[in-house]
């Protein structure tokens, strides 16, 4: 039983040019910011461009609790919307049934908005 080392030439060249391609995306980026001058910042720079002013507080200050509550809302809505645009596709093939369970899978989902807005989960101060 003789293995054959050819077999394996495919699985080797597979394996170079997937470690040529990975040095080429780590070392490359270096050898342009060297060339480019982004190694060596001035002033200008490091200014501040999005808001226009230097931030007035430390990085690691903690943000509101409702910036998570948004965000966990908006992600919930996200997902209904990602289940609701296949269901509408093929609810002519499914029946009844698969709209009676997408029915109440949409009542859920308007009893917990109610129940977010009614605590207060969407009132901005």
């Amino acid at each position: 039983m003789a293995i054959d080392l050819a077999e394996y030439l495919p699985i080797l060249l597979f394996l170079g040019v997937a470690l040529g391609l990975s040095l080429a995306f780590v070392v490359l980026p270096m050898v342009a910011a060297r060339f480019t001058g982004a190694a060596n910042p001035y002033p200008d720079k490091l200014a501040e461009y999005e808001c226009g002013f230097p931030a007035f507080e430390d990085s690691r200050s903690q943000f509101d609790v409702r910036f998570y509550l948004v965000a966990i809302l908006f992600i919930i809505f996200d997902i209904e919307a990602a289940f609701l645009f296949p269901w509408a596709v093929t609810v002519f093939d499914l029946g009844w049934v698969a709209w009676g369970a997408m029915m109440i899978f949409l009542v859920e989902l308007a009893l917990g908005f109610a129940y977010a807005w009614k605590k207060g989960a969407l009132e901005w101060e």
